[in-house]
C-alpha cells in the first residue's frame, strides 16, 4: 500500500492518524520531537488525502480503519499503539473495535468521539460548504483554536488542506466523522487510553470528553493542554510530543 510515510527504528510502532483539514504531511511539526531510536512512528494517509489524492474510496471510518490495519500488515507490524488527531481518533477507535488484540495503546488528540458530533443546522451548512469554501475551512479552523492564532497561520492550515486532500473525499469524511455512533462497540473497553484537548477548544475540550470518553474508557487518562485550541501539534508541539511518549513509555 502507497501514500503514507514512516520513521523511526523502534521496537514499539506507533500509527499516527491525521485530522480532517490535513494529511500524514501535517504532523511535519512533531516530528522533531519524536523518539526515533525508541519508537517506529507510521504515518497513513487516507484515500483521497496526501501521496492518496486521487484515489476513489467510500471515505467511511470502516474503510479508513480497514485501510490502516492492511498497512500493518503489510508492514509486518501485528502490535501497535495508535495516536488520532480529531477524525483519525474515530479511525483509531474503529480500529480497536476490529482489532483489539493487535492495539497496545490509544492517544486521542483533541479527538472525535465514537459517537460522532451534534450540529446545528446553520453550524452544519458551514462545514458541509467547507470542501468548496475557502472561507469557511478558515473560520472553522479559526475557530476551533479560539479565535486567537495570527491570520497567516490559519491562511497556511486553509492552503495545507486544499492541497492534500480531494474535495470529494473531504466532503465524504465529514459525514463519517460527524454522524456515524459506533460507541457500543467500543463502550467499556480496557485498553490503556490518553486523551489530551486543547484549553482554547471550543467544541472538543475537557466537558466533552467528561461525558463521552470518560463514560467509554474505564482506564482514561485525561490531560488540558495550556496554550492550545484544536492542533496542538503545531501550537504546543514540543509539549504534545513528549507527553505522548511519556504515557506510551508506560504501556
Amino acid at each position: 500500500m502507497t501514500g503514507h510515510r514512516r520513521i523511526g527504528n523502534g521496537e514499539h510502532n506507533v500509527f499516527v492518524l491525521h485530522g480532517w483539514f490535513a494529511s500524514a504531511d501535517a504532523w511535519g511539526n512533531l516530528i522533531p520531537h519524536l523518539d526515533t531510536e525508541r519508537y517506529t512512528y507510521i504515518f497513513p494517509n487516507y484515500r483521497g488525502y496526501g501521496a492518496r489524492k486521487g484515489e476513489s474510496g467510500e471515505h467511511t471510518l470502516a474503510e479508513a480503519a480497514s485501510d490502516v490495519l492492511a498497512l500493518a500488515a503489510e508492514l509486518g507490524v501485528s502490535r501497535f499503539s495508535l495516536v488520532g488527531h480529531s477524525m483519525g481518533a474515530s479511525v483509531m477507535q474503529w480500529i480497536y473495535a476490529d482489532a483489539p488484540d493487535k492495539v497496545r495503546a490509544l492517544v486521542g488528540v483533541a479527538p472525535v468521539p465514537a459517537n460522532g458530533m451534534p450540529f446545528d443546522d446553520d453550524t452544519w451548512q458551514v462545514f458541509t460548504s467547507a470542501a468548496e469554501d475557502s472561507a469557511n475551512r478558515r473560520a472553522i479552523i479559526d475557530f476551533s483554536t479560539g479565535h486567537r492564532l495570527p491570520a497567516a497561520w490559519l491562511d497556511g492550515m486553509v492552503l495545507f488542506s486544499e492541497e492534500n486532500s480531494d474535495k470529494d473525499a473531504f466532503a465524504g469524511y465529514l459525514e463519517a466523522w460527524a454522524h456515524t455512533d459506533f460507541h457500543d462497540r467500543i463502550a467499556g473497553a480496557e485498553v490503556p487510553i490518553k486523551v489530551f484537548v486543547g484549553e482554547h477548544d471550543p467544541a472538543l475540550g475537557e466537558q466533552t470528553m467528561l461525558t463521552t470518553f470518560a463514560q467509554w474508557y474505564p482506564n482514561l487518562e485525561l490531560e488540558v493542554l495550556p496554550d492550545a485550541g484544536h492542533y496542538p501539534a503545531d501550537e504546543v508541539p514540543v509539549t504534545l510530543a513528549n507527553a505522548i511518549e511519556v504515557f506510551l513509555d508506560e504501556h
